[in-house]
């Protein structure tokens, strides 16, 4: 695995939203769906509103492989499980990034389900 360069965390940062696409087993992307995603550090997260029944997360399980863009940025990535230690300053991040969503938009992604599904999305060499 690879880094991010400083001009992908600032691109990612800055993105209102970015879209995921997950590697199928025969190594196709699925359709990419619409999601927020923060940075903290050298770090990209993300989680799934819908917890660990949401399809998109279902497919990112399969393999652990895909693809984020955002903005002019597209990379292929993998979603590394970031375990509950993180979940309070991933909260702190979302909230920061999304804070004029405040009330239930900006809650959704701070649920026990859907900080069940935080995922670090790290850099990937191409195959």
């Amino acid at each position: 695995m690879s880094e991010w360069t400083e001009d992908e965390l600032k691109q990612v940062g800055r993105a209102e939203e970015v879209q995921i696409a997950s590697v199928r087993s025969d190594g196709s992307l699925r359709n990419p769906v619409t999601i927020w995603a923060v940075r903290h550090g050298d770090d990209v997260y993300i989680r799934s509103v819908r917890g660990r029944d949401s399809a998109w997360f279902h497919g990112v399980q399969e393999t652990h492989a895909g693809e984020i863009s955002a903005g002019r940025l597209k990379k292929e990535v993998a979603f590394v499980e970031a375990g509950p230690d993180m979940d309070d300053v991933i909260d702190t991040a979302y909230r920061s990034k999304y804070r004029r969503y405040a009330g239930r938009i900006l809650n959704s992604v701070l649920t026990p389900k859907a900080r069940s599904t935080t995922l670090r999305v790290v850099p990937r060499q191409s195959p």
